[in-house]
């Protein structure tokens, strides 16, 4: 470890024209001598309309964490994950589901109100939300709620229940659910760019004519490197190789699109699915990497999705295919698309893996919840969900193991057992909770 003499703040930013670019995690950062407390941070991945649960849910007399087709692309993180099983949204006897119930429920525990309109919205706060409250109090940003899919065209909305429900999975109180950003370049500017500006012409005419974010602070990066040791020298370099990587991807993205019809296709998403995930998931990394935000939850799909995956043969939108009804065609299809979820999310895991932080790695600091509000999408069961933890929680998540919990254990034990683990004082009855899951 490099000395210093005085220690390098935490919180130093470099500031050029249009850029405030935060620094990862350096060695000059520690106390000569010294150690640090590792930052504790939550993420949460949903996928929506449920999964083919059959290659899902380890068999019954399973020792240990098994892995059936869906996970198996996490197979490499085998000691970072834990497989839960049981977990139930609502207590029996439950009736038919719905979409708007599933997404709500995922991070809330509490039920929807029916409604169209948005003044009479009536949820709960998410334990996101909750845990952004003390979090964010140390960060930039509170939280960062990102999504691959606009509220506006993903799919039709349950009768009964406004769109508002199956948009967001992150509500900061029982009436205000938080929009999902769905563009990377938004993402993007709100990490590093400093323009002033929401104006996304403005912004991107400000781009054409300076160039990268990142070459306004090239003078001030080159003296910084005069003062720090090799190892965070190394450290420095890529992590600016990998800002400038994503900020790329957004402009030639950004070049394909500009010409296009704003309403058809924003400036800044790609037109490929797994492209806008990649570049998404790099940005969810950026944000803990910087220290930029502690919480930050992110929608795959929204509930009543209908994306299709052509790339994988598979032209029937996703919502109808959930509804399998047993056949084994459409399972096969919807097998394909869960696996190809976890894939793109095990790309992410191998990326805080890698990614120092303090005394260990990303991988090591957080704890990430990924699953969906409902099992089997036929029957919109939300008994059994599909759940799992990917992290270490700072020493708190013991990975490889497959947890079964007794029947009639809620979702909301979940969440209190999280926010638990995130230092997070929260009420003991929250989300009709019956306590802390002690298995975890």
């Amino acid at each position: 470890m490099f000395l210093f003499k005085k220690r390098m703040n935490r919180r130093m930013v470099l500031r050029g024209l249009g850029a405030s670019v935060a620094l990862p995690w350096l060695d000059a950062m520690v106390p000569a001598l010294g150690a640090t407390t590792p930052t504790k941070r939550f993420g949460a991945v949903y996928v929506p309309n449920g999964i083919a649960m059959h290659n899902w849910t380890p068999s019954s007399d399973s020792i240990g964490l098994e892995f059936k087709p869906i996970l198996q692309p996490l197979a490499a993180f085998r000691e970072h994950v834990v497989l839960l099983t049981g977990l139930n949204s609502i207590p029996p006897p439950w009736s038919r589901d719905t979409h708007p119930r599933a997404s709500t429920r995922f991070l809330t525990g509490v039920p929807p109100k029916a409604t169209r309109g948005l003044a009479e919205l009536e949820a709960g706060i998410s334990m996101d939300q909750i845990a952004a409250n003390a979090l964010g109090q140390s960060s930039r940003l509170a939280s960062l709620e990102l999504a691959l899919e606009s509220s506006e065209s993903a799919g039709a909305c349950s009768s009964g229940f406004s769109c508002a429900y199956t948009s967001t999975i992150s509500w900061s109180g029982a009436s205000t659910p938080l929009p999902m950003e769905h563009n990377p370049r938004a993402v993007f500017e709100r990490l590093f760019g400093d323009s002033g500006t929401t104006d996304p012409q403005l912004r991107r005419l400000r781009l054409r004519e300076n160039g990268s974010l990142l070459d306004s602070v090239n003078q001030k990066r080159a003296e910084l490197t005069r003062e720090i040791g090799v190892t965070d020298r190394t450290q420095l370099d890529a992590y600016f190789d990998a800002v400038r990587d994503v900020e790329r991807r957004i402009q030639i993205t950004e070049a394909t699109t500009l010409e296009l019809p704003v309403m058809t296709v924003p400036a800044g998403i790609p037109d490929e699915f797994e492209e806008h995930a990649r570049l998404m998931y790099d940005l969810f990394a950026l944000a803990y990497q910087i220290d930029a935000t502690r919480v930050i939850t992110f929608m795959i799909g929204r509930e009543s999705s209908g994306r299709t995956f052509p790339q994988f043969g598979i032209p029937d939108a996703h919502h109808p295919l959930s509804h399998h009804q047993n056949d084994p065609v459409k399972l096969a299809k919807l097998t394909t698309i869960n696996q190809f979820h976890i894939s793109l999310f095990a790309e992410f895991l191998e990326t805080l893996r890698t990614t120092p932080d303090g005394d260990g790695s990303l991988l090591d600091h957080v704890v990430l919840m990924y699953g969906s509000g409902m099992s089997d999408g036929n029957t919109h069961d939300p008994m059994n969900l599909p759940l799992l933890l990917a992290g270490g929680g700072c020493g708190t998540v013991k990975g490889g193991r497959n947890i079964r919990f007794a029947n009639d254990t809620p979702l909301a034990n979940l969440h209190l057992t999280l926010l638990d683990k995130l230092n997070v004082q929260h009420d003991e009855t929250l989300f009709d909770g019956t306590g802390i899951l002690g298995e975890i």
